[in-house]
């Protein structure tokens, strides 16, 4: 597979499950934003996010270059399972369009040196 790496320098942040949008993560250009009955949860550039909101940073992502068809299966076990045999975790998310891993970024390196290894290219 090719995988792009993306220049942003990412946050996951948690809000209350009943808490409003916020206006700060709708101006991330990159941004995902889930809501469930337990959680609000926020990726987005982390100099967005405001002190004292819980988060984790730094986050890079790799995009898997797409657009994928629905109908393909075991894309992200192909790849989460190299970073897992490396011992690399990962936050993962899927849009309509393709796949994004996440990797904390003093690891980011490693994850491409993986992937690579595992005959993925890195673009």
């Amino acid at each position: 597979m090719k995988l792009r790496r993306r220049p942003e320098v990412l946050a996951i942040a948690r809000l209350e499950a009943a808490a409003p949008w916020p206006g700060w993560a709708l101006e991330s250009p990159f941004a995902a934003l889930t809501r469930t009955g337990e959680e609000l949860s926020l990726v987005v550039l982390a100099e967005l996010v405001p002190a004292g909101i819980p988060c984790e940073a730094p986050w890079r992502a790799l995009q898997v270059a797409g657009p994928l068809d629905f109908a393909l299966v075991g894309i992200l076990a192909e790849l989460t399972g190299a970073l897992a045999q490396a011992g690399i975790s990962l936050f993962a998310l899927s849009t309509f369009d393709t796949d994004y891993l996440l990797v904390k970024a003093d690891r980011f390196e490693a994850a491409c040196d993986t992937l690579r290894a595992a005959g993925h290219e890195i673009l």
